[in-house]
């Protein structure tokens, strides 16, 4: 079968630069990749897209492609196939560069520019009192941290510091390989530098030129007041060290808090069950309630009934999520307790409020009954 014409193989016009080149290229080698495209004749497409960007990527080839087309005396054009992608090395990461495309990959250079360091997680036991009122705890930490005496550089001076004469500095080298389609070239990590870029003649004496140490350390937390069980505090700064000068990682501390003995949370609001006695809530009274503050008066109207509830207005904890100074609200839920152990003089009360109420008004269980006649 008669070659086609490569600009028209990528789909471009003569002359077309090696950006426009490229980017064809790029396009139609993620359109026509065999682990892509199971249509037929796809695997046979992505040759011929990869045979005219072999020579057309290449100043000289394509200049002779040019002037003799398929015709070239030298047997340039046409007559290699796959041999050795030579415009790679110009910039253009091949395979690599199509298989990031497809996965979401980074830049090629990535391994020896700077990388953050890790997170760290952890988690935090409190008190009902410290997650309400906040409070300042240590937390002691066991994580990578940058070496003190090379500053994280790895080397025993800076003039100890190189650039890598292997990969000039990149951290990436290209190696040729044989693959079902032909022969390619493939970016991989410099394996003198480790992708670093640099190589260290003589290492720090405190790290081995790692640039980082192991470490046991305490860091002061500051806890803010409200927080509950399930947040999380976030510590900038505090987690692993970074690599080839990125930034350390930050350190995450989720809390559980025990809970109280008598108040309950409810997010930002604070519960409390108060018992009161029959007689309170039938005459009223005023009654002395505990909050997270101080105790406070409320007062109890006649004829209030068990469970009924009380709301005592920013008596409850901040909401460490909001910028905002409120506090959320304690409600009291008071339950009426029906008197035991009466004595003598009680129960002759109570028998005599039972015959009034017999003689002047239903009982609340005659009402109750009438309801089902």
């Amino acid at each position: 079968m008669a070659k086609r014409d490569y600009y028209e193989v990528l789909g471009l016009s003569k002359g077309a630069s090696q950006d426009e080149i490229k980017r064809a290229y790029r396009q139609l080698a993620k359109k026509y990749h065999p682990d892509i495209n199971k249509e037929p004749g796809a695997e046979e497409k992505f040759k011929e897209i990869n045979e005219a960007y072999d020579t057309l990527s290449d100043e000289q080839k394509k200049a002779r492609y040019d002037q003799f087309g398929f015709d070239d005396p030298m047997g340039g054009a046409g007559g290699s196939g796959f041999s050795g992608f030579s415009g790679f090395s110009s910039g253009f990461g091949g395979f690599e560069d199509i298989f990031s495309s497809f996965f979401g990959g980074g830049s090629r250079n990535q391994h020896n520019g700077p990388q953050q360091g890790k997170d760290v997680e952890k988690t935090m036991t409190i008190s009902f009192e410290d997650a309400v009122y906040g409070c300042k705890k240590k937390i002691r930490l066991t994580v990578d941290d940058e070496c003190t005496t090379c500053g994280g550089t790895g080397a025993y001076s800076k003039n100890d510091i190189k650039t890598c004469s292997k990969c000039k500095g990149q951290g990436r080298v290209y190696m040729r390989q044989q693959t079902i389609f032909g022969q390619s070239t493939v970016q991989t990590t410099c394996p003198d530098c480790g992708g670093s870029g640099k190589v260290i003649t003589k290492k720090c004496d405190g790290c081995g030129g790692k640039g980082r140490i192991r470490k046991t350390k305490d860091v002061d937390v500051t806890i803010p007041a409200g927080i509950d069980t399930g947040m999380t505090l976030r510590m900038a700064g505090c987690g692993e060290a970074g690599i080839n000068g990125g930034g350390p990682g930050d350190l995450y501390i989720t809390f559980t808090v025990t809970p109280h003995k008598n108040f309950i949370r409810d997010g930002s609001d604070i519960i409390l069950n108060v018992p009161i006695s029959f007689t309170q809530a039938a005459l009223g009274d005023s009654i002395e309630v505990p909050t997270i503050d101080a105790p406070v008066m409320l007062k109890i109207p006649a004829g209030t009934q068990t469970e009924t509830r009380f709301r005592l207005r920013g008596k409850g904890t901040k909401n460490p999520k909001s910028s905002s100074s409120s506090r959320g609200d304690q409600y009291v839920i008071v339950h009426v307790e029906t008197p035991t152990n009466l004595t003598q003089e009680e129960k002759e009360l109570l028998e005599k409020l039972g015959n009034v109420q017999k003689t002047e008004k239903k009982s609340p269980w005659e009402r109750f009954k009438k309801l089902f006649q």
